[in-house]
């Protein structure tokens, strides 16, 4: 028995035993009133593609493909087609067509396996989007990103906001005698309380120094002096860093700020391109660990290139580490503000 559809909007409707056949079986669909179903045209393309439905007003696999305008149209079948695959059920995102889950503005919702549209179970919800495209990261978090390449490969990244916490922190020392240099500032005689066991600064010359000084970044001292641990205004240290990286130097000293009142360690991260390398549990310079997380500054309502989103991610990976981004808002007086962490990783459903 032949099955066709018929374009209705946006939305195919195929009947005899269409229900049956494709939605109650197979997770295709929604049902209509007896045994009809509406197909959006996503899932409609990969019933043609897979000769489970013989046409749509006539048109086959290769015609129906052809007459899509919609240009987010092909990597979203190419998105449902693979993970079809790889043995997921899976519904667009529609509203009036999610039981019991609602819909956040994503392309899909991924069951778990053995599940479907009616169990009220996601296991993934899924934003597709091509190579070329951009997204804003306030639509990323709680969602996986589906990046289409120009040889049609997909790249799945896992996104989500993070609980960033750590054990470590010491009791600041205070009015550490302190120079502040054309580009960072250089205590004297500080306690071991700063370097050894908070892990500010790195020690002048390296650890085996003839005299005992520790060099800080701009943004540590000015976290030092906001502090009372330095004998420097902190007016001053802010404006030198104002001097030297412009608006940037606010939000990261405001994304610094953030990671040391969870308990966090942050030191550079320029070798790994970031802003920062963290430490979630540190106790001395003679005795800790590999860093956790590379953390990366950004203005709040940034958006990305799926390019640089990927960089940034596999970079982290072959460190053995993750990627974290902090956007930092712009309160109404222009200072730095509140901090929305996103947490990017690879992710293989």
């Amino acid at each position: 028995m032949s099955m066709n559809g018929h374009l209705d909007g946006d939305v195919v409707h195929v009947g005899q035993d269409a229900r049956q056949r494709f939605h109650d079986s197979r997770g295709y669909g929604y049902p209509l009133d007896g045994n009809d179903v509406a197909l959006a045209p996503v899932e409609a393309a990969h019933l043609l593609y897979r000769d489970d439905l013989d046409s749509v007003d006539g048109m086959g696999f290769r015609e129906f493909m052809r007459e899509t305008t919609d240009p987010g149209f092909v990597p979203q079948f190419l998105v449902y087609a693979d993970l079809r695959e790889r043995g997921f059920y899976l519904s667009p995102a529609r509203a009036d067509w999610l039981k019991r889950l609602d819909a956040g503005g994503e392309d899909f919702v991924v069951y778990p396996r053995g599940k479907g549209p009616g169990d009220g179970e996601a296991l993934y919800r899924v934003r597709v989007i091509g190579e070329r495209e951009e997204i804003s990261a306030s639509d990323l978090g709680d969602c996986v990103l589906a990046v289409v390449d120009e040889e049609s490969e997909i790249t799945y990244l896992d996104t989500d906001h993070p609980d960033i916490e750590g054990t470590a922190g010491v009791d600041l020392p205070e009015n550490v005698d302190c120079d502040l240099l054309a580009d960072r500032a250089t205590c004297w005689n500080p306690p071991d309380r700063l370097y050894h066991e908070g892990f500010y600064g790195t020690p002048l010359s390296g650890r085996d120094a003839d005299f005992d000084a520790v060099q800080l970044s701009l943004v540590e001292a000015a976290y030092l002096a906001t502090h009372g641990a330095l004998d420097a205004s902190p007016e001053t240290v802010c404006e030198r860093g104002r001097e030297v990286e412009g608006e940037r130097f606010d939000r990261r000293l405001r994304v610094y700020a953030a990671l040391r009142e969870f308990g966090v360690v942050p030191k550079t991260g320029f070798k790994f391109g970031a802003d920062f390398r963290t430490y979630a549990e540190f106790e001395t310079v003679d005795d800790f660990g590999h860093s956790e997380l590379l953390i990366r500054v950004l203005p709040d309502g940034h958006v990305f290139a799926p390019r640089d989103l990927a960089l940034d991610v596999r970079l982290a990976n072959g460190v053995r580490k993750e990627m974290v981004f902090g956007f930092v808002e712009t309160n109404d007086d222009g200072s730095a503000g509140d901090v929305t962490w996103l947490r990017v990783g690879r992710l293989t459903p």
